[in-house]
């Protein structure tokens, strides 16, 4: 990760002159100038290049990010095979929700890069910092948050379908912009069946009537 951004003074220059995570924060509620000069000074831009971790469990980096343009994939593993737990595009905050928290344990989630992906970096610290000096966060905090977990109940509805079918026909409904931009791999791991069984009730699905 290109940390040194955070420290360059016209890292905004390609951002129309601010930080993009203002322009996400104000579809939740108005932002005083200063909360808008905290976020301009403590965010800042990242790239990632194709398949590379943006998280991993030896991560120091802690911070959630915002992505701009790309796609990115959250995944355990388990007796050495990759489980994919959710998949995320642009104007999505991905990030390791223990950085946020006192945890003394390890955590195993990886998060990959799935495209050249350009990021904003939010730390953990500016959140705290704005959390404790301005309610309007906390508002905003808790209406960002409503919506990670509406996500994540559709993650758990879809993983309960007990028809392998019936999984995929939810995903291309609840994600049709990734049903052709996610690899098959990554879409067989999240919905929990052998790339074969995708392949098959995808070849399916395309002829029948519609």
């Amino acid at each position: 990760m290109n940390r040194e951004n955070m420290y360059i003074s016209k890292k905004w220059l390609s951002f129309n002159g601010f930080s993009p995570l203002i322009s996400i924060f104000k579809l939740f509620h108005h932002l005083t100038p200063e909360i808008e000069f905290i976020i301009n000074e403590h965010t800042f831009p990242v790239t990632f290049k194709k398949n590379k971790f943006i998280i991993s469990p030896l991560d120091t980096h802690k911070c959630v990010y915002l992505i701009l343009n790309g796609m990115a994939r959250g995944y355990m593993k388990i007796d050495n095979k990759e489980i994919t737990t959710w998949i995320a595009k642009e104007n999505e905050l991905v990030g390791n929700m223990y950085h946020g928290v006192e945890s003394t344990g390890q955590q195993d989630e990886y998060i990959q890069a799935l495209e050249d992906t350009v990021a904003i970096a939010v730390p953990h610290t500016m959140y705290k910092l704005l959390y404790v000096n301005h309610y309007s966060i906390n508002y905003i905090g808790r209406k960002i948050t409503q919506l990670h977990y509406l996500q994540a109940c559709e993650r758990a509805l879809i993983s309960r379908l007990q028809s392998a079918e019936k999984r995929y026909i939810r995903f291309t409904k609840s994600y049709p912009e990734l049903v052709n931009r996610v690899p098959l791999k990554y879409i067989a791991s999240f919905l929990c069946m052998r790339m074969e069984t995708l392949s098959r009730i995808r070849s399916k699905l395309l002829v029948l009537p519609t």
